[in-house]
């Protein structure tokens, strides 16, 4: 009797745990199916949906003209699906001969078990409708957009060029990438449980979103002279390197920005220079390209020589520490504390008036009205006139200034400093800093982005430069149009001079560091109309051999550049 009743209980329990595990598999089922519905259903149509990405095209890069400077050419990316290939001795010797790959490479990919295996992209359209064309099982065949640039090396490093995936990597490229990269669409196709697509069923296509096209400043025909005479003169100088730039003073506006030796756009990552890279190891071959990519105009620093003279003449005048008809004695030399500070003519130019001293680029004359105003006011200048801060041009890595802290400015110093010697600056911020100064005393921020145009054609956003305060009195602005000119009509940069024009400009000859290398910078900025400048121009000549002077050799080449492009922009000769 208490065995049986010890059973019933047994009995009891058992099927009390039962329906309770049937009554909690029940809940967790109608939780599954009602509740939670949507999720599995999701999970599911994952597991029976493959998805492949349909690139975007690329927005197109335009000039002020509209001529193209980048565009687009259609290519394919070669893929297989493992589960899909039938015959895979087939598809590795078709690929393989097709692609012109090593056999053992293809192999790999195609026996490599996973949904979809890229074999090979930025393949020929050609090549890729071939592979079509063979109806291999497993092979998929998708068209891609590739990169072009139809001119090579014009203005490479302010252009800049796409990675493998199409994304900016310098320049423009990456600069404005949020505009120009547009938006990836897909293929959704349906498969098996075996990831084997079924035929009949209807893709689920989502169409690309092609990129927009952005419209710079830059002109082409101006940038491609430019560019010749820059290599002109570095192959008669066997230079290191040249840099050209022209830019509208009064908004800032880049019309052209040459740095030759330029690189193969289409190309990018095969140096210039010829060398065998095959020794060196990855470090030093990528040391050697970041080299070849940089734009000197605004990633390199250097000491400005005479051309910085504007700047200290205009500092000068507006602070009024020095007049037009002010005298000045020089013996070839200015004594600064215990340093012998010579001037570029050795016998020195005796007595003259600060005109004639500009026009002269006497040393001695700017170190006295450097003096005069003294190291706190020459800071404040330099602070006031935008020196110590970035331009703000819309290219990406612009080097910063390197200056002296201003309790570090001794008399030294400052006596170097007014002739554009003991720090560094960019050639773009002394572009820039010029333009303001002859413009009528405005601050421009230099750009090359100019508009923003959809695929339909139409004006989607302006790219305005900033808007800056005003630095410098008109009066003194008119002052140093007119002593600019006197220098290319009468003073040390005669080989400026255009017939028929009214050209500014000023020459410079600097020495680099170390001094006891004897390697020179040799340069000229010119601006025309003197009167009204509407262009201003600088060459830079890097190294070069031989006559290293600016005046020589420097300011001929802005000369013939001018004698060009001044007619083309439409400004007439008076």
């Amino acid at each position: 009797m208490r065995s049986k009743t010890y059973n019933k209980k047994k009995i009891l329990i058992v099927f009390l745990c039962a329906v309770f595990i049937i009554l909690f598999l029940m809940g967790r089922l109608v939780y599954l199916m009602v509740f939670d519905a949507e999720y599995y259903q999701e999970k599911a149509e994952a597991l029976h949906e493959r998805e492949r990405e349909i690139k975007a095209a690329r927005g197109e890069i335009i000039d002020a003209s509209g001529n193209i400077l980048a565009t687009n050419r259609t290519v394919c990316t070669i893929s297989v699906i493992h589960s899909q290939v039938t015959d895979p001795e087939e598809v590795i010797t078709a690929l393989s001969q097709a692609l012109d790959m090593e056999e053992a490479s293809v192999r790999e990919k195609v026996e490599k078990v996973s949904a979809l295996e890229r074999i090979k992209t930025n393949v020929d359209k050609e090549i890729g409708d071939r592979i079509r064309e063979m109806n291999l099982n497993g092979v998929k065949v998708d068209e891609d957009f590739k990169r072009y640039y139809p001119y090579d090396e014009l203005a490479s490093t302010v252009l800049g060029f796409t990675g493998g995936d199409n994304q900016g990597i310098i320049g423009l490229e990456v600069k404005y990438e949020e505009y120009l990269k547009g938006q990836n669409g897909r293929i959704l196709t349906t498969t098996d449980a075996r990831g084997i697509e079924l035929k009949g069923v209807a893709e689920d296509r989502v169409e690309p979103v092609p990129g927009n096209t952005l419209r710079i400043t830059l002109d082409y025909n101006v940038q491609m002279y430019a560019q010749q005479m820059a290599e002109k003169v570095m192959e008669e100088k066997q230079a290191d390197a040249v840099s050209v730039l022209l830019m509208n003073p009064q908004n800032g506006e880049i019309i052209a920005m040459v740095n030759v030796p330029e690189f193969n756009l289409n190309d990018p990552f095969t140096l210039n220079t010829g060398e065998d890279t095959s020794g060196l190891s990855e470090e030093e071959k990528q040391d050697k390209l970041n080299q070849m990519w940089r734009n000197r105009c605004i990633n390199d620093t250097y000491e400005p020589g005479s051309t910085f003279k504007i700047i200290t003449a205009s500092a000068c005048l507006e602070e009024g520490v020095v007049s037009l008809d002010d005298t000045f004695q020089c013996p070839g030399y200015r004594i600064v504390e215990d340093r012998k500070i010579r001037c570029h003519k050795v016998g020195g130019h005796g007595q003259e008036t600060f005109v004639e001293g500009v026009q002269n680029s006497c040393n001695p004359v700017f170190m006295d009205i450097g003096l005069r105003l003294g190291a706190d006011k020459f800071y404040d200048y330099y602070e006031k006139f935008g020196l110590l801060n970035l331009t703000g041009v819309d290219l990406p890595g612009e080097a910063g200034t390197i200056m002296h802290k201003k309790e570090d400015i001794g008399t030294v110093e400052l006596a170097t400093m007014t002739f554009g010697q003991s720090f560094q600056i960019t050639p773009i911020q002394l572009a820039s800093t010029v333009s303001s100064i002859i413009n009528g005393g405005v601050r421009v921020t230099p750009h090359i982005g100019k508009s923003v145009i959809s695929s339909d054609g139409k004006t989607e956003e302006v790219l305005e430069a900033e808007k800056r305060d005003r630095i410098l009195s008109e009066k003194v602005s008119g002052q140093m149009r007119e002593l600019l000119e006197g220098v290319v009509r009468e003073g040390s940069g005669k080989n400026g001079a255009v017939e028929g024009y009214r050209i500014g400009g000023k020459t410079a000859t600097s020495q680099t560091l170390p001094r006891s290398a004897n390697k020179y910078i040799s340069s000229f900025l010119g601006f025309a109309p003197a009167d009204n400048p509407q262009i201003l121009g600088m060459c830079i000549i890097y190294n070069p051999q031989g006559i290293y002077y600016g005046g020589t050799i420097a300011a001929p080449v802005m000369r013939e550049i001018f004698e060009n492009v001044l007619p083309y922009l439409g400004i007439e000769k008076e």
